[in-house]
């Protein structure tokens, strides 16, 4: 059965409000990311064969930016992607330069993207009016109840949709030898957790990816 937008936007509001009321029964949350990679280590047509060819640990890499990163906001966004960035590649024995970066031969480039919606794309903003929500609703928590009032029922909530990309080029010539992006939408609020899990489904698979699309899904603190 598909519930009219009202009542889905109620329903979320209701499971929000138990949630808060229940604090320390739910201590994670799902961030489901929508994942694509691209892996081409060596030049020329990417064959299964060539794709298979990969670059053996230790690496070393640089960070790269774009010139819509280098000041404000948007150069400590990018500084926490590249710090959430160096903790997944680490363990994969990718590392960041310590030394001259010029001499790495690799560079990295990461961009993450959020916009804010008013509402979920699948809420109407007329229905709400249309499906004439009247009085007060009272739900029963454990020994104790919560009123929500008319102004409640009718209120909207945020939508996020948010995208993390990352880009690795060969220094020397500056070909692309591996891209990869996760996409997430939702109502969590942007936080930490949320960025790392969304760069850790990104790094899925790294440095050889499963082809095609493919959804992966992380349970992060709250």
């Amino acid at each position: 059965m598909t519930l009219p937008a009202p009542l889905k936007t109620t329903f979320t509001l209701l499971a929000i409000v138990a949630a808060g009321s229940l604090a320390g029964c739910a201590s994670v949350y799902r961030v489901d990311n929508q994942v694509e990679s691209f892996a081409r280590w060596t030049d020329g047509v990417a064959t299964s064969q060539a794709e298979a060819v990969v670059p053996a640990p230790p690496q070393i890499y640089r960070f790269e930016r774009l010139p819509s990163q280098s000041t404000g906001s948007a150069a400590q966004s990018a500084d926490r992607l590249e710090q959430r960035v160096q903790e997944v590649l680490k363990p994969m024995g990718w590392t960041v330069t310590s030394g001259d970066a010029t001499t790495a031969p690799w560079t990295v480039e990461v961009t993450g993207q959020s916009a804010r919606l008013p509402r979920a794309p699948w809420e109407d903003p007329w229905e709400r009016d249309r499906f004439g929500w009247s009085g007060q609703v009272q739900i029963g928590i454990g020994h104790g109840s919560v009123m929500l009032s008319p102004w409640l029922l009718r209120s909207e909530l945020p939508y996020y949709q948010r995208q993390v990309s990352i880009v690795i080029r060969e220094s020397a010539t500056g070909r692309v030898a591996y891209e990869t992006s996760a996409a997430h939408d939702g109502r969590w609020n942007s936080t930490p957790a949320l960025w790392r899990a969304m760069v850790s489904a990104a790094l899925e698979g790294f440095p050889a990816p499963p082809k095609g699309q493919r959804q992966i899904n992380l349970d992060v603190p709250r």
